[in-house]
This record gives C-alpha cells, sequence and structure tokens, in this order.
C-alpha cells in the first residue's frame, strides 16, 4: 500500500508502530471512560514528521534525487535533514527565524543547509521556490509531493490495526498543513475498500491556534479561501500555517467525516501541556495541549459526548519546544 517499488531503497529510522495510551486519570477527572492518546512524539527526531519524510526521501532516492529542500515550522526540517543524512543526500531546511534553537541545531547536527527567514512557514515557502528556481532540488513542500501524504497515511492504518479493526467515534488532530489529517482519512478510505473495516467512520477535528486559524475562517464562511490569511506565530510552531495547499481537501474530510474545526488560545495551549505531563507523565507538544483543551471545549458544548470512544493525537515530543513553554 506504500509507493516505494525497491526495498534497497527504503530509508527507514524505526518510524511507525506508535503506542495507543489509555488516559485513565484525565478520563475519570472529567467523566471520559473511552479516553486515548496516540502518541507520535515516539517517532525518531520526536514527530510524526519522521512517516511522511521516510517515504518522501526513500522515493526521492528512488528516483536517483541528491538533493532535498523543505520549508518547515520546526519538526518537519529536523525529520527531512535525518532522513537525508541516512540516504546520503544533501538536505536544504528554509525555516522561520522564531522557530526554538532547538529545531536548529538539530538540522545542523544532521548536516543539513539551514537558512533562515523572517516570518512564517509561508514565506519560507516562497524562498524554497525561488532557491530551487534554476536547481535540481526535489521539493518536499506539504502536499507539492505525494508521497509525505502516503507516509501519514500509516498513522490511519496502525489505528485500526491498534483498535482490534474498531475504530474511534471521534478522532482530533492538530492542523496546520493537514497532511496528517488527509493522510489518516485516505487510510480508512483505503481499508473501506479492501473490506478490511465496516465500521462507522470517526468524525475529523481540525484542531488549530487562535493565532492561526484559516481552517475554521474557511469553514466559518469568513473568507473565500486562506490566500493572503494573516496570521501570528504560535507556540504550537506546526499549527502557523496562514496559507495551508490542501485547503480544499482538509474542508473535504471535515465535510465527509461530519467533523467540524476548532481553535484554542495560547494561553490554552500552555495549560494543556501542563494538565497532560502532570495527570499521566506524558509531555506532549505544544499541539498535543490543544487536542485536550480542545476536547474539553467541545464536550461543553456537547459535540463530542464524553462516553464516546475519544483518540487524540499528539503529533511530537515537547522536548524540543521548552523554550516556547517557558
Amino acid at each position: 500500500m506504500l509507493p516505494v517499488l525497491e526495498e534497497q531503497h527504503i530509508v527507514s529510522l524505526g518510524e511507525g508502530m506508535t503506542p495507543i495510551l489509555h488516559l485513565k486519570k484525565l478520563g475519570e477527572k472529567y467523566g471520559m471512560p473511552n479516553l486515548l492518546l496516540k502518541d507520535e512524539g515516539l517517532n525518531p527526531t520526536g514527530s510524526f514528521k519522521a512517516r511522511g519524510l521516510s517515504m518522501a526521501v526513500s522515493k526521492a532516492k528512488e528516483f536517483g534525487a541528491t538533493t532535498c529542500i523543505i520549508p518547515t515550522a520546526g519538526n518537519a526540517g529536523g525529520a527531512m535533514s535525518a532522513y537525508c543524512a541516512a540516504a546520503g543526500m544533501h538536505a536544504i531546511v528554509v525555516m522561520p527565524r522564531h522557530t526554538p534553537d532547538a529545531f536548529k541545531e538539530e538540522c545542523r547536527l544532521f548536516g543539513a543547509e539551514l537558512i533562515l527567514v523572517d516570518g512564517l512557514i509561508n514565506d519560507c515557502a516562497k524562498e524554497v521556490a525561488r532557491l530551487k528556481k534554476d536547481k535540481d532540488y526535489f521539493d518536499m513542500s506539504t502536499l507539492k509531493e505525494p508521497y509525505r501524504l502516503e507516509g501519514k497515511k500509516t498513522m490511519g492504518y496502525e489505528i485500526a490495526e491498534q483498535l482490534n479493526w474498531q475504530l474511534p467515534d471521534v478522532i482530533l488532530y492538530p492542523t496546520g498543513g493537514g497532511t496528517g489529517l488527509i493522510g489518516i482519512w485516505k487510510a480508512f478510505t483505503e481499508m473501506i475498500q479492501l473490506k478490511w473495516i465496516k465500521s462507522r467512520l470517526p468524525r475529523m477535528i481540525a484542531v488549530q491556534a487562535e493565532h492561526c486559524k484559516p481552517v475554521w475562517e474557511v469553514w466559518s464562511g469568513n473568507i473565500p479561501n486562506a490566500k493572503g490569511y494573516k496570521a501570528k506565530p504560535s507556540l504550537a510552531n506546526g499549527l502557523a500555517v496562514p496559507e495551508p495547499f490542501a485547503m480544499n481537501m482538509i474542508q473535504d474530510v471535515l465535510h465527509k467525516s461530519g467533523g467540524l474545526p476548532a481553535t484554542v488560545s495560547e494561553e490554552a495551549i500552555v495549560q494543556g501541556v501542563h494538565e497532560m505531563a502532570r495527570h499521566e507523565g506524558l509531555l506532549v507538544a505544544p499541539e498535543g495541549g490543544a487536542i485536550w483543551k480542545a476536547l474539553l471545549q467541545l464536550t461543553e458544548q456537547k459535540i463530542i459526548r464524553k462516553d464516546e470512544k475519544i483518540l487524540l493525537l499528539n503529533t511530537g515530543s515537547c522536548y524540543k519546544y521548552m523554550e516556547n513553554i517557558r
């Protein structure tokens, strides 16, 4: 179900098959008996980005590419740098200057060429477009190539397998560029075609930061699309994507699944990280703090029932975000 044709081209660092944990203490405190979390922070380089970049770098290697380039809010750049190092390829990472130092040093340690840009990831994307104009670079920009999505969809296959082919009622996913959300949904639709699953598909909730909520704005009809959307940086770096290339696909998944977008304040994001750490012993990324606080909002609004089978997707580890949380 994955696109690499020959085994010798696979570049792997042990990504995938992350655990699904039962959040018993938080579940008991808030009356949610079926509260689960899939912890993608245990992937190589500390985030779900390892899945997509393993696949994309593997396919680039199969194509004979020698240099990969990526605009990043942080984690994707580190993941691409690691997989390019393992593949013997040159990596060029274009990152916002305000990104925490841990992300920058990670890329440098893997031998990547790091270029810092004033602005957000959309400004980095413009710089990537300029740099690759006359160069033979393999562009890893979100959904401007098809292979990162294929790597991300493995989350959907794992969710089904780990839950004995009985999918959750609702999945909350932190959404910046949207590749993970779309990838999980793609996996579910493939498994229906394969007749591996028959259960009703989960409602997909796209969680965004109040500082950067283009998916919510389009969903609400406030703007026709994300072009020119003005955003602020967020403590959850991965959510600061003002103009997601896959906006139409994100909206399509939300409509088809019966889901919706939700937004969380910066203060709530930090509170969510602290609450998850103190009650469950999990240091989730700010994006993980965001989905937890979004869930509390949605249960209060009766959009999600507390007795439903709820799955949170924590996309990364907090260890690289300590500057932000502090």
